[in-house]
């Protein structure tokens, strides 16, 4: 290699490494703005001018959301919720895609397909349906109502699909001549082997889930029901918008989904690379 291509190399990873700084710097600015503009004092928050950094810094916004608003209830709820939907999205995602990668039973090709279809569909398509569903059995204003709309994630069983394919089937030979059901070739064979791509899968739905807002917006108009995504927007006053309420609200809802990706950044970054890359 010349040296001539070497400082070629060297400018187009300068380039990168600059582009790439001021793209994340753009990203990330609106989240620092957010978290300064909500420990000032609201006055200097609707200032015509931009402060970098408070004047006074004050924790009395935070304060008021602690104790002024449902927020404890509300952080129950999208625990509660969001440990549902992640238990049974995952479970029955791993059944379905083992069923579908490894049994032969009737209509199993036409099932994928529609899988695979129902991939492609925007879950906002469904919102009406689903809250017919909902409403006609009585669940609005309920976990129940929440949990139950979210539990399909075709990209998850799509994933887990994906990982039975590429097992070898030398496993599932040795399992069966070993008399083995195929709840034990799955507990005992293919589950051990697939821990990483479920705790990395567990943790991306269960982010998903904390975000989630449309479907607990239109299901919960009682205060109490209300995930903390959608109780935030609760956090006003009669004489008008507080916008540093409203922001230090929102940096308490964002928090726990905050600390949990910066606890589990490796698995994360694995469950989007997979999800990322399922084919057909």
């Amino acid at each position: 290699m010349t040296v001539t291509t070497m400082k070629r190399l060297n400018l187009a990873g300068l380039i990168l490494t600059l582009a790439t700084v001021i793209l994340a710097v753009l990203w990330a600015f609106p989240l620092y703005w957010g978290v300064i503009s909500s420990l000032k004092p609201e006055d200097e928050v609707v200032r015509p001018y931009i402060e970098l950094w408070p004047e006074t810094l004050t924790f009395t916004h935070y304060l008021f959301a602690l104790t002024n608003t449902e927020i404890g209830t509300w952080y129950l709820n999208s625990i509660v919720t969001a440990l549902a939907i992640t238990l049974f999205t995952v479970v029955s995602s791993m059944l379905c895609g083992y069923a579908i990668s490894q049994l032969n039973f009737p209509l199993r090709r036409p099932l994928w397909w529609l899988i695979l279809a129902s991939f492609m569909v925007p879950t906002q398509t469904l919102i009406v349906n689903h809250f017919e569903l909902v409403a006609g059995l009585g669940l609005l204003n309920t976990w129940a109502g929440i949990v139950l709309p979210q539990l399909i994630h075709p990209v998850i069983i799509i994933v887990y699909k994906q990982f039975f394919d590429n097992v070898p089937k030398d496993y599932r030979e040795a399992a069966v001549m070993d008399n083995a059901s195929e709840w034990r070739i799955l507990t005992r064979v293919y589950m051990p082997m697939n821990w990483g791509v479920t705790t990395a899968l567990a943790i991306v739905t269960f982010i998903w889930s904390w975000n989630a807002f449309l479907w607990p917006f239109l299901s919960v108009t009682r205060t109490d029901m209300m995930t903390i995504t959608v109780g935030i927007t609760q956090v006003n006053d009669a004489f008008g918008v507080y916008y540093a309420r409203e922001l230090s609200a929102a940096v308490l809802a964002g928090l726990p989904v905050a600390i949990a990706y910066l606890i589990f950044q490796r698995q994360v970054t694995e469950a989007i690379t997979l999800s990322g890359g399922v084919k057909g």
